[in-house]
């Protein structure tokens, strides 16, 4: 297993570094200090072929003009937070209105814009990248100094592990994820609407006009947000469901596990046999199809274009300081913020 560190570029004039992790099987997985951005992970099809199964940028100038968050970390909060305001212990706090007037993905210069201190990590069986934030009081408008501690760990077992914790000295709101969009195609060869999704669902949140949830948790059974059998994303796209309408035409929904504790979902996409196990200890899943993709830019050449790739944002639910029926993203003094969610690639071989 190695780690291969090289400059990618400037930001403000700090420098900013792309770590590359290899394994043993030649699976490898690239990230900046610049978001904690995960810029490629290479993994084989069916046939051996190693391709690059995320969206992503060749150049930092490209990540800082147009990135929709491409591969990056989002916090203090994931999601919206409606009309940029929550209340705690009574007291008001306002934050950055970046998606006026509602607050979204951590403000206008949230962790997936901040240049994080980072060190290598390396074990028997795996090699990693450890980052480390200070993320003041105050920033973004959020109370408490929260310090944010992140590994993402590869594995011999083709298994990407990314572990968080957080800790702070007032009680603020903690809500972590990773912005990757997946497409198993391969080198963006297809878009994800033959991609087949799994997952144990039994419900998920209504969104209103403005993406938020409305509070309402809807039943998915006999709907296009019924996954447990396995369901192609083009159903969803193509759905007249008005929740699908409502969206762009697709997802952007948080789907809630059916169950409390450690849960899986399975992204396969069967015509370069590749799949993507996610594993996580988190809620819920933010399932969103790139229904507003579509600008003038392109991703490694290849053109912008909606659909062209899908998250899978394991987190809590968003908007939940404004739902008491949520489960809570307030973070004590006292306590850790912990969460981990695993991602293992394979591909099947049959029909070689």
């Amino acid at each position: 297993m190695k780690l291969v560190e090289r400059e990618f570029g400037h930001y403000y004039g700090e420098p900013v570094m792309e770590y590359t992790l290899t394994n043993d099987s030649g699976m490898s997985v690239s990230c900046l200090n610049y978001g904690c951005t995960i810029t490629k992970i290479i993994v084989p099809d069916r046939h051996g072929k190693f391709e690059n199964v995320v969206l992503g940028f060749d150049t930092l100038e490209e990540y800082v003009d147009f990135s929709p968050y491409f591969g990056s970390v989002i916090g203090r909060v994931a999601g919206r937070i409606k009309y940029a305001a929550f209340e705690l212990d009574g007291v008001e706090y306002k934050l950055a209105a970046n998606e006026f007037p509602n607050h979204l993905h951590g403000g206008r210069k949230g962790f997936d814009k901040r240049i994080w201190k980072t060190e290598p990590v390396e074990q028997e069986d795996a090699v990693g990248i450890r980052y480390t934030y200070l993320s003041l009081d105050g920033e973004e408008g959020y109370p408490g100094n929260l310090e944010i501690n992140i590994l993402y760990l590869l594995s011999n077992t083709n298994e990407l592990n990314i572990t968080y914790e957080a800790k702070t000295d007032r009680k603020t709101l903690v809500n972590l994820t990773n912005h990757s969009y997946f497409n198993l195609s391969g080198n963006l060869k297809r878009d994800c609407t033959d991609h087949i999704l799994q997952l144990n669902s039994d419900r998920f949140l209504e969104l209103g006009y403005d993406l938020i949830p409305t509070g309402k948790i809807m039943e998915s059974k006999n709907t296009p947000f019924d996954f447990n059998q396995g369901r192609l994303l083009k159903s969803g796209i193509k759905s007249t469901h008005s929740q699908n309408v409502l969206v762009g035409n697709g997802y952007d929904h948080p789907l809630l596990f059916a169950k409390k504790g450690e849960n899986t979902i399975t992204l396969s996409e069967k015509e370069s046999g590749r799949s993507l196990m996610i594993t996580t200890d988190q809620p819920c899943v933010v399932l969103y199809t790139s229904n507003q993709l579509s600008g003038s830019f392109s991703i490694s050449g290849v053109p912008a274009r909606n659909y062209l790739g899908v998250c899978l944002e394991t987190q809590g639910l968003p908007d939940a300081i404004h739902h008491p029926n949520f489960p809570s993203i307030i973070l004590n003094p006292e306590d850790v913020y912990q969460s981990t969610t695993r991602y293992r690639f394979f591909a099947n071989t049959i029909g070689v």
